[in-house]
Order: structure tokens, then sequence, then C-alpha cells
């Protein structure tokens, strides 16, 4: 299967980018190289790319679209959360700016075998990095109705959290359950049948909560934040795609936080704690897709953009 996927808010986040022709720039998650592709053809021989993915489908069709910028490019299958050693085994101790457009791909979504989508009844996967012993399958059959109950409610936010966790291991106990198709049956019984034909797919919140946990999604992204910025030059940015409000509270609170890490109380006449602002947040609220780029591709109506830019 051709990996495609078209690249959210590509021209908003260029601009926002401020690419220097010479700089070194940082894709940490590459996917079919979209955004790394517009990164690339503005730089300069002096200029470089990295692009980090742990999707090895991504890392081969991202390599595909950016052949003609070869020598200017440098392509790692890894996680981005691994960014800092990742560039320190490259000889690079900072960039000029840094991309992250989080979430899962079109190609993901859309292949079959992958088994991130309640649209297909197939093996149970959710893997990004198909390397890590940990699947939906093993999560499904291995976890406790309770830790289910936490991550369904937490990264779907499931009202039917507690429902749909109980089905699943009264479902378990006869035989494991193995597939998308079966999961998403067990899920539209767990919730009443007049709150399915509201808010969209009755699977959606489950399938999105045991994909995060799958791949450690928002633990990933609340532990690499403050290092990315950290990897900023002066004036460097930080441009950052979010597709759902857990991610994006993570990304604006640890904006708002480097921005303005002073922890004193506020009738302190001055700062006594010494922590030191690493920079301004660009965006005081998020840029949103145009009703244009909405209506030719639904799955940019969830997206958000924040930026930050390293003092």
């Amino acid at each position: 299967m051709e990996f495609k996927h078209t690249s959210v808010l590509l021209t908003e986040t260029i601009e926002n980018l401020s690419i220097r022709p010479s700089g070194i720039y940082l894709d940490g998650t590459l996917g079919g190289g979209g955004h790394a592709c517009e990164v690339a053809k503005r730089l300069t021989e002096g200029g470089r790319l990295i692009g980090i993915d742990q999707d090895e489908d991504a890392i081969a069709a991202a390599g595909e679209r950016l052949l003609p910028y070869q020598e200017k490019v440098t392509l790692v299958r890894d996680n981005y959360v691994n960014a800092p050693q990742i560039l320190g085994g490259l000889g690079i101790s900072q960039v000029d700016g840094i991309l992250l457009d989080l979430g899962v791909s079109s190609y993901q979504l859309d292949n079959e075998e992958r088994g991130f989508s309640y649209r297909y009844d197939t093996a149970l996967d959710m893997r990004m990095d198909k390397r890590q012993a940990l699947s939906a399958r093993e999560i499904i059959n291995g976890y406790s109705e309770a830790e289910l109950y936490r991550v369904i409610r937490d990264y779907g936010e499931e009202q039917f959290a507690k429902n749909i966790a109980k089905h699943i291991a009264a479902v378990r106990k006869d035989k494991p359950i193995e597939t998308t198709g079966e999961l998403n049956e067990i899920v539209k019984a767990a919730i009443p049948a007049k709150m399915r034909a509201a808010g969209g797919h009755p699977s959606k919140r489950t399938f999105q909560a045991i994909r995060i946990e799958c791949n450690r999604e928002l633990e990933v992204l609340k532990s690499s934040l403050d290092e990315l910025i950290g990897l900023l030059l002066p004036g460097g940015r930080l441009c950052v795609i979010t597709f759902h409000s857990l991610e994006d509270r993570i990304v604006k609170t640890a904006f708002r936080k480097n921005e303005n890490p002073c922890t004193c109380p506020p009738d302190f006449p001055m700062c006594v704690c010494g922590k030191v602002s690493q920079g301004r947040v660009v965006t005081k609220k998020p840029i949103l897709p145009s009703e244009r780029e909405i209506a030719e591709n639904k799955r940019a109506g969830s997206a958000k953009l924040r930026v930050f830019e390293k003092r």
C-alpha cells in the first residue's frame, strides 16, 4: 500500500518555522515527509534536515520523497523522545527549528493490516513501531479491568469507560479478543443505543485511548517538550500540531511554563526562585486550519498548531 498522508496546516507551519536557508531543522514525526519536503526545498547547501520516525513504512516513503534533497537530509528510525541523543550522535548540539505533527497518519489509519481503525475487521495491533512487543491485543487481553477503565477514561475521555472495560473483561473470559471487529462490537454493546447515534462512531474514543496507551503518545510528548525547547538556538522555533484536547493541553501547559517558569508567590516583590524564561509563546491562541483545508481534508478538522520561540 502506498504511504499517502496529507500534511495538515502545511503553509502555516512552514511560515512559523521562519526557516533560515543555512539552518539545521528537526522533524520529529516525519510521516510521509510532507512537512520535511517543504523544509528541505528551502535549505541551501549549508542547511540540514534531520527526520525521525518510528514507523519503518514512513521512513521508506519519506526517503523516496526526499530523494532530490538527500545530501541535506538524514533520516533516523526512532522515537523523537530520543532526539537529544540522536542529534548528539550526529554531532549536533542545537538546531534552528523543530516540528512535531502528532497523532496517527492517514496511511496508518487506512492500512487495514496495522489495526488502527474501527472501520476494518483485522488483527488488533496499533503499534507505530512494529519492533515493540506491546500491541493493542496485549492491552485488551492483558490489562486488568481497572487499568482498561483508566486508559479508556483518561485517554479517550469516554463517559462509558467503566462499562466498556467491564464488557471487555467479561468477553475475554471465554476467549481472547483478537480483532478490531470484535472490539468494535463489544464497545457498541457497552454504550446505550440512544447515545451511539450521537458524537461520531461509538468506538472512536476507545480506539484512540488504546492507541495512545500502546504507543505511550502522551507520556512521550510530556517528557519531551522541555528538552526539545532546550535544543533550540536563540530565535529558533518549535512548532507542534495536535489533534485532540489531551495533546493540546500538554503543549499549551509546557509552552506557558517555559515562557514563565517563576514559582514565586505572586505577592513577592521580586523573583527569588531563579527560574529563567526560555522564550515566548508565539501563538497566544492556536492556529487552526482554514475552512477550505477542512473541506479538502476532513481529518484536518481537529488540528491545532502552537509555536514557541527560544530566547
